[in-house]
């Protein structure tokens, strides 16, 4: 990959991982619209652990605290901080499972397309705007428990479809549970802690013993990625304390909207065609 490409990737993996708008789909739509070769699985996976040591460093003490928590588990004792990893921990079954669902049987590659990329993003971003007006939402993570969690994390296996947003359908569904919007994105942010990794070392794993290794264009988009997604940790976290997903959901369907016109040439000699 070229330099551009390169920092083309880490900017939009970084800046869209975290915000609810679909990482994912994106990095999809990138050779789409640039016409560059697309960078592959494990390119993707690669800038998704860029993003990762972002939320590592952002909330550090929260990461201690699960860190503690899962000490406490191993020693027999039950306390708030142990509760809450046993919660993201049980959380990351089903994406996990999901996720090896999809790659076994060869589904992943073929869900990577711009349509599902654009409906994703459509159904999706109405889907957070009705969650996000509705009811009551006062709940903290202390406030967490079990149902609610797998529940987000059932929500978390169904981001694994491009065009869904990990941090916008995890948030979503937190807050269908009854969960602030900060609170919703903090739970959110941890709980793909153990996703991200897992995919990250399965992904290694796998170049490795196929001889190719990662390559080293992946590794540096990786390390930009990280910078983009800790300015984009720190822009959402100071957001969502001051005003609704609104912006997100009318970004979500404009996005769509133009995929699909684009996909269908609804208006030949005025945009370019996807088809």
């Amino acid at each position: 990959m070229s330099i551009e490409q390169i920092l083309v990737l880490a900017i939009v993996q970084g800046l869209t991982e975290f915000l609810p708008v679909s990482s994912s789909g994106h990095l999809i739509l990138i050779p789409a619209f640039t016409g560059w070769q697309d960078q592959g699985v494990v390119t993707d996976v690669m800038v998704h652990v860029g993003s990762l040591f972002a939320v590592l460093v952002y909330f550090w003490r929260d990461v201690l605290n699960l860190i503690g928590g899962a000490i406490d588990l191993f020693k027999g004792r039950i306390t708030p901080h142990s509760r809450m990893a046993t919660y993201i921990a049980l959380a990351t079954i089903p994406a996990l499972a999901f996720g090896a669902l999809l790659k076994f049987s060869g589904a992943s590659a073929a869900i990577r397309g711009v349509e599902v990329v654009a409906y994703g993003a459509i159904f999706f971003g109405i889907l957070m705007y009705v969650a996000d007006v509705t009811g009551v939402r006062l709940k903290k993570m202390e406030d967490m428990t079990l149902a609610p969690a797998m529940m987000i994390g059932l929500a978390q296996a169904v981001a694994l479809i491009p065009g869904t947003s990990r941090s916008g359908i995890t948030m979503t569904a937190a807050r269908f549970m009854g969960f602030e919007r900060g609170e919703a994105a903090r739970f959110s942010f941890l709980l793909g802690i153990p996703a991200i990794s897992a995919a990250g070392l399965f992904t290694a794993l796998e170049a490795v013993e196929s001889g190719a290794g990662v390559p080293a264009d992946a590794l540096w988009a990786a390390f930009f990625t990280f910078f983009a997604a800790l300015a984009a940790i720190a822009f959402l976290m100071a957001l969502v304390k001051r005003t609704t997903f609104l912006v997100f959901v009318i970004y979500r369907i404009a996005l769509g909207l133009l995929l699909l016109a684009m996909l269908y040439d609804w208006f030949p000699g005025i945009l370019p065609s996807l088809a």
